[in-house]
């Protein structure tokens, strides 16, 4: 397998997202939480936070969302058939809540080929209305050789 690293390097224009309410208790329901302030607002305003507060791994919503214009690239020409996710590593800054808009932005990390697969490796950096880095992500995909 040859994999293009021509990539390397370039950023996609930013991707918004805004944060519902809706959205935060949906996602905490989802993957079983149970903190209060996961899910009432007034057990979130009562522990100082203006809403809802989104669990940390909600990163894969709004930096999730990103990531789709770079999967369809044309010139990454992504083997979907063949692609498997490889693994995401997230640190995390302030916490996200209900109200917030957060802003992402991928860039092409890393592109190699190593024992006959192709490795894509992104970076997305999530910075709230203030300005703030609420998260920075790893995704790693590879891709397998079409047999």
């Amino acid at each position: 397998m040859s994999v293009d690293t021509s990539a390397i390097g370039r950023t996609y224009p930013p991707s918004l997202y805004a944060v519902g309410r809706e959205k935060v208790r949906e996602y905490a329901h989802a993957v079983g939480e149970t903190e209060p302030i996961y899910l009432d607002v007034e057990a979130a305003r009562a522990a100082g936070f203006a809403d809802v507060v989104a669990p940390p791994m909600f990163a894969v919503v709004y930096a999730g969302s990103a990531l789709a214009p770079v999967m369809f690239d044309p010139e990454l020409a992504l083997d979907f058939a063949h692609l498997v996710h490889g693994e995401q590593e997230f640190r995390w800054g302030p916490l996200v809540v209900a109200g917030d808009e957060i802003e992402t932005t991928v860039t092409v990390r890393d592109i190699h080929e190593r024992g006959g697969l192709g490795f894509y490796v992104f970076a997305t950096e999530s910075r709230n209305q203030a300005g703030e880095l609420v998260c920075s992500g790893t995704w790693t995909d590879i891709v397998r050789p079409a047999q």
